[in-house]
């Protein structure tokens, strides 16, 4: 090895990153920006026809983390992000030669709407559907509900993003 050797490299790798960062650059990708509130929505209730519903419990969270102002239990002039029914269902997606269930789809729906303190809606009704398979050993199914319940979580999270990326795509539009 020659002395320049390190240099060489050094000068390779700095060559490599500036290459991969124009690349990126060049592609359209920027990071997602944070979620941004209509300055006039003022504070916030989420109201759920499930009374302790963890969707509703984590959209209130993420709301207020993006400036929402929690609403007060008495205050009547809010806006209200109403999640108008939450439905989940299985179906079978494959089955084996026994006609035995080896997957299935779990399905996620939620129909919302936010509406302003003047009851004018800022998002329409709208639906959003969620949907993972998961597979199922029918001689043992003991991993089956804990990977049910796992995705369940996963997709209460994915269901909360989703609810705010609409929220924040009509306030980005105003």
């Amino acid at each position: 090895m020659t002395p320049r050797s390190p240099f060489l490299f050094k000068a390779a790798a700095r060559t490599s990153l500036l290459a991969l960062v124009l690349a990126l650059s060049a592609c359209g990708f920027q990071l997602r920006q944070a979620l941004t509130l209509p300055p006039d929505l003022g504070p916030v209730r989420v109201v759920s026809a499930d009374r302790y519903s963890p969707l509703a419990e984590s959209l209130a969270q993420a709301l207020t983390r993006a400036g929402a102002v929690p609403a007060e239990a008495d205050s009547s002039e809010v806006a209200v992000l109403d999640l108008i029914s939450e439905r989940w269902g299985d179906s079978p997606a494959a089955l084996d030669e026994l006609g035995r269930v080896q997957e299935y789809s779990l399905r996620y729906a939620v129909v919302f709407e936010l509406r302003k303190a003047d009851g004018k809606a800022l998002v329409p009704r709208q639906t959003i559907e969620l949907s993972r398979d998961y597979v199922s050993n029918p001689t043992n199914a003991i991993g089956t509900e804990g990977e049910r319940e796992i995705l369940m979580r996963e997709m209460r999270r994915d269901m909360s993003a989703a609810v705010l990326r609409r929220i924040g795509a009509v306030s980005e539009r105003r």
